[in-house]
């Protein structure tokens, strides 16, 4: 990393990758932004000199609005966004309600757009370029049997396309625009599950934790030449059946 200290912002960051996340650029010598609904009374971060916190769900052009601005005033810069705010719930999908559509599409769609949107112009006045990653998932491409997502994986399908698409838009301007697509990641959400089983589901029979996430995230945000890629963190499941 050059020696001018870069500021990336990452949302959903209370918990879970995001605030892993958080902690691997702070390590790695960035200035971070780091949002959630309830960032500040969570607990998991206090604010410092490299560390702002912003409340607010990301799904509300307000809060990117407030991110953005939070970030300008703060550290004058944004050269990184990761766009980790996620959510995710299976069921069947004749199940799937209007409010289950809308709940997903706020997070997941609209929580993209606004603040990569607001994060672009501001890289493209810039004029040095910047990076954006967002967290999918390997099921948009490989679907597990007897996990019905059917829902969820319009949106996180969309975000896979969208990638490339900005890839290609902003690539003389040397913004980059990729993704991480993890498999099964050891998370409070597979809490309740049996491991055995969470193992199977990939070749190497390992469950990724939060930090083999964060690196591929950092990996991408720092490589020069990787643009328009969706990186498989998932234990090589999308390879097919084993």
């Amino acid at each position: 990393m050059p020696n001018e200290r870069k500021t990336v912002v990452v949302t959903g960051a209370s918990q879970g990758i995001g605030a892993c996340i958080v902690r691997t650029f702070l390590e790695r010598g960035y200035s971070v932004v780091a949002n959630s609904r309830n960032i500040t009374k969570s607990g998991a971060f206090a604010p410092s000199e490299k560390l702002a916190l912003v409340d607010g769900d990301i799904g509300e052009i307000a809060t990117a609005a407030k991110i953005v601005e939070t970030t300008i005033n703060k550290f004058r810069s944004i050269d990184a966004l990761v766009n980790n705010a996620g959510i995710f719930f299976a069921k069947p999908f004749t199940n799937y309600t209007a409010d289950d559509f809308r709940a997903l599409a706020s997070t997941n769609l609209e929580g993209f757009i606004y603040i990569s949107q607001l994060a672009i112009k501001q890289m493209v006045a810039q004029k040095a370029g910047g990076s954006i990653v967002s967290i999918t998932t390997s099921m948009v491409e490989y679907p597990i049997a007897g996990v019905p997502a059917s829902v969820p994986m319009i949106t996180k399908g969309g975000i896979d396309a969208i990638t490339r698409s900005l890839a290609m838009e902003y690539a003389k301007d040397g913004i980059r625009v990729n993704a991480v697509a993890p498999g099964i990641v050891d998370t409070p959400m597979h809490k309740n599950d049996p491991k055995e089983f969470l193992k199977s589901l990939s070749p190497l029979g390992r469950i990724s934790d939060v930090q083999d996430i964060a690196e591929a995230v950092l990996y991408l945000t720092e490589a020069r030449q990787v643009t328009g890629e969706v990186l498989h963190v998932d234990g090589g499941a999308h390879m097919g059946k084993w």
